[in-house]
């Protein structure tokens, strides 16, 4: 099972409360985040786009670094993790995020990655007065695909003729060519944002959930394989999990009480208010699928893994078992510290990783 981190660009990391380890974004906060990552022999780590957070007494995400000139400093002090930044379509051009990619490309040596994501919560982008309007939710995944389409052209050609419903190409350049191929990775979780990730990207983020409920993402795994197969295509699904660990089950359990009797409960509302613009009645669709994963009164968006360092282990080996996982991408309470108790005392329990152990 592949091993990834989803670097804290915004403040405060993941968990929406005001008892939680409070701190602001920087770049030499994340170099050293991915620099531990990369030491302890993780694949990839992966930067989100937020243009807009979600206030409250936390202030949760109202601070935040940009994704592509983050992943570029990055790549030019690391040697092998791969990077993905993320696009928000709405804010650029096809061409230009694909002449970024390309740059980063040769930063990084051929170790980057674009995540797509088409654009839910409607504060980030009235506020920048480019918001498509409510039309934009019944067809964002047909955006999204004229999208990647042409970034591939360019890609794989230097040159894009495409003309679709959105975008109209007219001779587009973009030279030099990247040196490896730039994988796709997205999050899409409703019936529409599956079929697309398995016609046009190489990783889905499948919808974990719940406390301790490592296989509770089995049935959205499932959803991704299915489609992958009328597609033709391999996506990989990738899980998105907090850790949340300590010397023992009593201790990690502690803190993630104390994490939770804060939480911010009007950040929590001016999020979920975001996510109920979109009219879709799927349920893993932004409005409803914190209810169908378990996670809508939690102080996160993700499943969460609370124990010792063993029993987190465990819980790992047991998600890598589910059919159909690629990998997982962690998030943390502490980043500093928590990837230092990873790499230290969870990786050398972890079986999955046992392949990657004897190869080191």
């Amino acid at each position: 099972m592949q091993l990834g981190v989803f670097i804290p660009i915004g403040n405060n990391g993941w968990l929406i409360s005001t008892t939680s380890p409070q701190y602001k974004p920087s770049f030499d906060l994340n170099r050293t985040i991915v620099e531990k990552a990369e030491r302890f022999g993780f694949d990839f780590a992966l930067s989100m786009i937020k243009l807009h957070g979600f206030g409250g007494p936390s202030g949760f995400w109202d601070y935040n670094l940009e994704s592509f000139t983050l992943m570029a400093g990055l790549a030019s002090v690391t040697s092998r993790i791969k990077l993905f930044a993320t696009c928000a379509v709405l804010t650029m051009p096809p061409p230009i995020t694909a002449r970024m990619a390309v740059t980063i490309d040769s930063i990084s040596h051929g170790r980057f990655g674009v995540n797509i994501i088409s654009g839910w919560q409607r504060r980030e982008y009235t506020q920048m007065g480019i918001w498509p309007g409510p039309e934009h939710y019944r067809r964002r995944y047909e955006y999204c695909a004229e999208y990647v389409t042409i970034m591939n052209e360019l890609w794989q050609t230097g040159r894009s003729d495409f003309k679709g419903d959105f975008f109209q190409m007219d001779d587009c350049r973009c030279l030099p060519m990247p040196t490896e191929k730039i994988p796709i990775i997205c999050a899409a979780q409703s019936d529409n944002g599956t079929r697309f990730a398995a016609r046009y990207a190489d990783y889905n983020f499948c919808g974990s959930g719940g406390v301790n409920e490592p296989t509770r993402v089995a049935a959205s795994v499932a959803r991704l394989v299915a489609a992958t197969q009328e597609s033709g295509r391999h996506c990989g699904a990738l899980v998105l999990q907090m850790v949340i660990a300590d010397e023992t089950d009593a201790a990690a359990i502690a803190k993630w009480e104390h994490y939770k009797a804060g939480t911010d409960l009007q950040a929590l509302a001016w999020r979920d208010a975001q996510a109920e613009d979109d009219p879709n009645q799927d349920p893993y669709s932004q409005a409803h699928k914190r209810r169908t994963l378990g996670v809508d009164k939690l102080p996160t968006n993700q499943g969460v893994l609370v124990g010792s360092y063993a029993s987190v282990a465990r819980m790992l080996d047991e998600l890598a078992g589910v059919p159909g996982v690629q990998g997982v991408m962690l998030t943390f309470d502490d980043f500093v510290i928590g990837m230092e108790q990873f790499g230290t005392r969870i990786m050398p329990l972890m079986r999955c990783r046992n392949a990657i152990k004897v190869a080191a």
